[in-house]
């Protein structure tokens, strides 16, 4: 089993960055595929990005391709979520997840663990 932990979220300025962390605790990092999900109010949970078990793949919700940045630090137990060019639609709480699939793409019903959730706001 795995515990998944997410830092980094905030309110940012539109246009702003941040970046998004997720430690790992329990199983190595490098047992598991990857995804950040995301969760505004009122609205469901939807996929952001994801990443292979060995870093080489790497998959985005056509919301995020040119902007975010998914990636990995197997050694250090640690996901990352580089996010640029925020909008104010990207508000949202964003999770990490984790997945038995070497790949395992950005359906929910593939991930087996969950963290908290980390809060991002972006203002206009």
């Amino acid at each position: 089993q795995v515990q998944l932990v997410e830092s980094g979220g905030g309110l940012v300025q539109a246009g702003g960055s941040l970046r998004l962390s997720c430690v790992t605790s329990g199983r190595t990092l490098s047992s598991y595929a990857m995804g950040w999900f995301r969760q505004a109010p009122g609205k469901e949970r939807e996929f952001v990005a994801t990443i292979s078990r060995s870093g080489r793949k790497t998959d985005y919700a056509d919301s995020a391709k040119g902007r975010f940045t998914i990636s990995r630090d197997n050694a250090k137990n640690t996901l990352f979520l580089q996010m640029n060019s925020l909008k104010p639609e990207d508000t949202a709480a964003y999770y990490c997840a984790a997945s038995s699939y070497l790949v395992a793409g950005g359906q929910e019903g593939n991930y087996d663990y969950w963290g908290q959730g980390t809060q991002v706001t972006v203002s206009s």
